[in-house]
């Protein structure tokens, strides 16, 4: 696939445009096939092969887990005075 965008072509005739835009909607074809392959790899669904890479993957999404938990923690004890702030305060009658 080359790229076109620095050479500009002349078309003397309608058949030129057409069979230039045959040509990238062919190009156009190909490049979305391509993206749709990487697109279904990124989502394919990985098999450990070994005791080793699952205990690995476990080991791997806890520690994921704690951190997020962590991080959720500290954000509601630092910013809980703000939040209050905005909160609608009821009338003592």
């Amino acid at each position: 696939m080359t790229d076109d965008t620095n050479n500009p072509r002349t078309y003397r005739t309608l058949d030129d445009i057409r069979l230039r835009k045959q040509e990238l909607r062919r190009q156009l074809d190909n490049r979305g096939e391509h993206i749709s392959q990487l697109w279904s790899q990124v989502y394919t669904k990985r098999e450990e092969t070994t005791r080793g890479q699952f205990i690995s993957n476990v080991i791997s999404n806890s520690a994921l887990a704690i951190d997020a938990f962590l991080m959720i923690r500290k954000l509601r004890r630092d910013y809980k005075s703000v939040a209050s702030l905005f909160k609608r305060s009821k009338k003592r009658r």
